[in-house]
């Protein structure tokens, strides 16, 4: 999932990517990653396509998963989130995945954002 994730910000660069993950409920982890076109079509900002949005949500849905988290690139800051990523925020369960392409190799982090307030959160990479 991390090279998805990783390649996905590559190809899409100079612009934000963005996607949703999604795993069993009673686990609380990613197990699969939902690219996601970046409708805003913008460097600073991104907003998921709703269609995209519906889709992961159904297959999730016939997984018994469920979208518990979204993913977005900083292309030239770093893998924290912005007072825009907190005010937008979509939901204090959900985790918060940032990859940053501005350094040579990319850095990607989680955080969980409640009330306002950041958490990052260790990720875990399974062997493939």
């Amino acid at each position: 999932m991390f090279d998805a994730i990783c390649a996905l910000a590559y190809r899409e660069y100079p612009l934000e990517m963005c996607g949703l993950i999604a795993g069993p409920p009673a686990v609380d982890h990613a197990m699969h990653f939902y690219p996601c076109r970046n409708v805003a079509e913008s460097a600073k900002v991104y907003t998921i396509d709703a269609t995209d949005h519906f889709k992961a949500e159904m297959d999730a849905d016939d997984r018994d998963w469920e979208v518990n988290g979204v993913v977005h690139s900083h292309t030239h800051s770093d893998p924290y989130p912005s007072p825009t990523d907190v005010a937008q925020s979509p939901d204090p369960n959900w985790h918060f995945v940032i990859v940053s392409l501005k350094r040579d190799a990319p850095e990607v982090r989680s955080y969980r954002i409640v009330d306002g307030t950041i958490t990052e959160e260790p990720i875990e990479l399974e062997a493939v």
